[in-house]
């Protein structure tokens, strides 16, 4: 084992997926973004996931079920005003086979006017991601 600690360069995204569905939207993220689990702790209750860390387009992503217990009884909040963005080779690719998982459409595909192929998708837990590539000729 080695000496040296764990470390995680720059930002790393978070998610908290309500409604116990976790173990879900780590099967969305394998199925639409080409998601790789790297591991997985479940809390003592046995079923909610306390942690999951996956790696996305070589960056990492972590998530788990939201704990009420751990936020004084409160609900998980909606997704709100964040975006997780994708850049990658072929951005339609990646889009159609996201599409397919089941995410819906945000804002559409295309040649955008800044030089870049670029859309934005809603995955089935609210968290908005854009994909954004080389353009399409």
């Amino acid at each position: 084992m080695s000496e040296t600690p764990f470390t995680m360069p720059g930002v790393t995204a978070h998610l908290t997926i309500g409604d116990g569905k976790a173990t879900e939207a780590i099967d969305f993220y394998k199925t639409a973004f080409g998601a790789v689990e790297q591991t997985r702790h479940i809390a003592d209750d046995g079923e909610r996931i306390m942690h999951a860390h996956l790696i996305i387009n070589d960056g990492p992503l972590m998530l788990n079920d939201h704990f009420h217990e751990m936020t004084a009884g409160e609900p998980v909040p909606p997704p709100a005003c964040v975006t997780l963005h994708l850049e990658v080779d072929d951005a339609d690719t990646w889009w159609n086979r996201a599409l397919s998982a089941g995410a819906s459409i945000r804002f559409p595909i295309d040649n955008q006017f800044w030089g870049a192929r670029y859309g934005q998708l809603v995955d089935p837990f609210g968290h908005v991601w854009s994909i954004g590539g080389p353009l399409k000729s």
